[in-house]
């Protein structure tokens, strides 16, 4: 059955997405952790009032029925706002006072690495899509995401949510396309500074992909399906 006919991205629109994203890096890390954790605590509410449209479109794609379709869609939700509340904390564990034998202080304090790329997994549509862009962009770090080659139509609808709130320009930009095609660009672009990869199942793909971003030493990690921290945290450096 036709669903919809979803744009096939280009390896120019993964340089475009990229220079996007690191034209709104800077703007957006400079903003105040509050200020970040309340736009994407707003994405949250919007996500939330498109929920029967996202949870209709889930149940097609993935031949389940709507009840199940709109657990995805509130689990979604509810990941989104988990993420968007370690904005404002991060500093807290991950910072710390440093002793110093001088009349001074010394601090360190995380802060984002830069551009990430995502690649979201094909299972979970919706809830793979908000694992791959919440983490990344709730620290600072702006994102280029790649969503589900085989389910890309949530992402879609994800992107106009994103495009209505308050997140500004550049900051999460949402590619549709094969995998194949894309993802070893992603890990030779010299402009993205980390990459995760938890969408990826192949093995030796990853191990690919690890040799390519070493050319400007990629931070490579990828995650479990629980929420964590961690996931923060990977795309951040001590200063």
């Amino acid at each position: 059955t036709f669903i919809a006919n979803p744009c096939l991205a280009s390896r120019k629109d993964l340089r475009d997405s990229v220079i996007a994203a690191r034209m709104a890096q800077v703007g957006w890390a400079n903003a105040t952790a509050y200020n970040r954790g309340q736009i994407l605590y707003r994405i949250a509410e919007m996500l939330e009032g498109r929920s029967d449209q996202f949870s209709a479109e889930i149940a097609l794609l993935d031949g389940i029925s709507i009840s199940d379709a709109l657990k995805e869609v509130h689990t979604a939700i509810d990941r989104w706002v988990w993420y968007a509340g370690w904005s404002d904390k991060l500093g807290s564990i991950a910072g710390a006072t440093n002793p110093v034998s001088g009349p001074f202080y010394n601090f360190t304090i995380p802060e984002a690495i830069g551009v990430v790329g995502a690649i979201a997994p094909e299972s979970r549509s919706l809830i793979g899509l908000v694992d791959a862009i919440a983490p990344v962009i709730v620290s600072g770090n702006t994102v280029v995401a790649l969503a589900s080659t085989r389910a890309p139509l949530p992402a879609i609808s994800f992107a106009e949510v994103l495009a209505t709130s308050d997140l500004p320009n550049g900051v999460c930009n949402i590619l549709t396309g094969k995998k194949e095609e894309l993802v070893p660009w992603f890990a030779s672009h010299m402009d993205i500074d980390a990459l995760d990869v938890s969408g990826i199942d192949d093995p030796s793909l990853v191990a690919d992909l690890k040799i390519a971003g070493a050319q400007n030493l990629k931070r490579i990690h990828a995650f479990g399906a629980a929420p964590s921290p961690e996931r923060i945290l990977a795309f951040m450096e001590s200063k």
